[in-house]
């Protein structure tokens, strides 16, 4: 097993330098889901929720929350992303929102935070907007999908399908 790239030798926490990397093509692709009861997610697709459009309101606050993720997360590199993609597909069948983004960028280290990131915010930010009319409900399994680039390579997660 590799050891915690973010610990010194004496366990102490620090960020990773990557000054002696060469700038590669990365991608990372990230999903979550926000469960609810039917009639919250019917308020959401006919656009009837008195805060305006859920799901514009949630996909820009995924792309913003990508590129503020080194001021949330510490160790993470400020990045120059190239690319960010954020998509909400309601899916009434299950009574969920399954949320998905992909970020990209050519650098020295991956996207995956980023992603994940984006996915997290905006599964906070539909949970923010339709709290009042639904207390209840879930966001979970949350998960890489995808990882392109740098040393390590493609990873996929088990179950998933290519970005």
């Amino acid at each position: 097993m590799s050891k915690l790239t973010h610990l010194d030798e004496q366990g102490q926490a620090h960020m990773v330098d990557v000054g002696h990397k060469l700038p590669s093509q990365r991608e990372a692709t990230a999903e979550g889901f926000v469960t609810m009861q039917p009639a919250t997610l019917q308020l959401i697709l006919e656009g009837g929720h008195k805060k305006g459009d859920v799901l514009a309101v949630a996909r820009i606050a995924g792309i913003q929350a990508a590129k503020k993720c080194s001021d949330l997360i510490p160790l993470c590199h400020p990045l120059m992303l190239s690319g960010i993609k954020v998509e909400l597909e309601p899916q009434p069948e299950h009574s969920r929102v399954r949320i998905e983004a992909t970020c990209k960028l050519s650098g020295q280290t991956g996207v995956e935070m980023e992603a994940l990131t984006a996915v997290s915010v905006a599964a906070l930010t539909l949970y923010d907007m339709c709290k009042a009319v639904d207390k209840g409900m879930v966001i979970g399994d949350l998960r890489l999908l995808e990882k392109i680039g740098g040393k390590s390579g493609h990873w996929q997660a088990d179950g998933s399908t290519p970005a």
